[in-house]
């Protein structure tokens, strides 16, 4: 599966382009897959440390960079006060740049008044401004505190030298049947499926089509014919377990032309 992680981490794309929020989007690589064989990746790590590994052997293939660091670990010996993703060298510039890596699964949800405050996780335990002003204003400037300056010169790096880039990925769902949800400045092609609630699921549309409840490690990764799909009434117990739970489960659709849908159904 780590192939298709690969595959799903580096198509998807870009929660913004450019600079956008105060935050400096990382440009990456364009990379030819096609001969790429990974290294295998712990399953029972937490799929942002999968990532993090899927991110670190992609930037492996290019040459436009050089891996410096990776999971720097800055506090003392009886508190952690951060970690730094990846210090990388840009070859084409010479310079060292600082990337905070992100992966989210992201729903619009119009019903929240104002737009930035939108975007939020699919249990509504985490949102993008929260996620974005954390990296602003936590974990760009731990580098350039007292101890985050002193354990990068351990590592022979001036913390003055460091550009700050974020490498923000994320798949977006809007609101089921409202495809036109405004998005803001974020950008439309990270926008891969809807969500909806239990009573909008219970119709004849979703009765005739089939379904594969995806792990964790498979969210990232694009839905495929060679799963156990399974018919609306065997995946009921399960997925109303999860939302009695308060666990939006991801589901893939396939419907009787045999077209895929990525969706969450949430339980709030």
């Amino acid at each position: 599966m780590i192939k298709q992680q690969a595959f799903g981490f580096y198509n998807t794309p870009p929660l913004w382009e450019n600079r956008q929020f105060d935050i400096q989007q990382f440009e990456f690589p364009k990379l030819n897959l096609q001969s790429f064989q990974p290294t295998a990746i712990p399953t029972n790590l937490r799929l942002g440390h999968q990532m993090e590994q899927v991110f670190q052997q992609l930037v492996g293939l290019s040459e436009a960079y050089d891996i410096i660091l990776q999971n720097l670990q800055i506090g003392s010996r009886k508190k952690t006060l951060g970690e730094i993703d990846f210090i990388l060298r840009d070859n084409s510039s010479d310079r060292m740049i600082h990337v905070e890596l992100t992966y989210k699964f992201y729903l619009i949800n119009p019903e929240i008044p104002t737009l930035i405050h939108q975007v939020i996780g699919p249990n509504t335990r985490d949102t993008f401004f929260e996620k974005k002003e954390k990296i602003k204003h936590i974990q760009f400037p731990l580098l350039h505190s007292k101890i985050g300056a002193n354990a990068l010169a351990e590592h022979h790096i001036n913390h003055l030298e460091i550009a700050h880039q974020c490498c923000f990925k994320a798949q977006l769902f809007l609101p089921h049947d409202n495809a036109d949800t405004s998005i803001g400045s974020l950008n439309r092609d990270s926008v891969v499926g809807y969500w909806l609630r239990m009573k909008d699921f219970d119709n004849h549309k979703f009765k005739q089509s089939q379904f594969y409840i995806p792990i964790k490690s498979e969210w990232v990764i694009e839905p495929h014919v060679d799963v156990l799909w399974q018919s609306y009434d065997e995946i009921m117990s399960p997925v109303l377990l999860s939302l009695k739970n308060q666990f939006a489960p991801m589901l893939w659709l396939k419907n009787a032309d045999s077209q895929f849908e990525k969706i969450f159904l949430v339980w709030w």
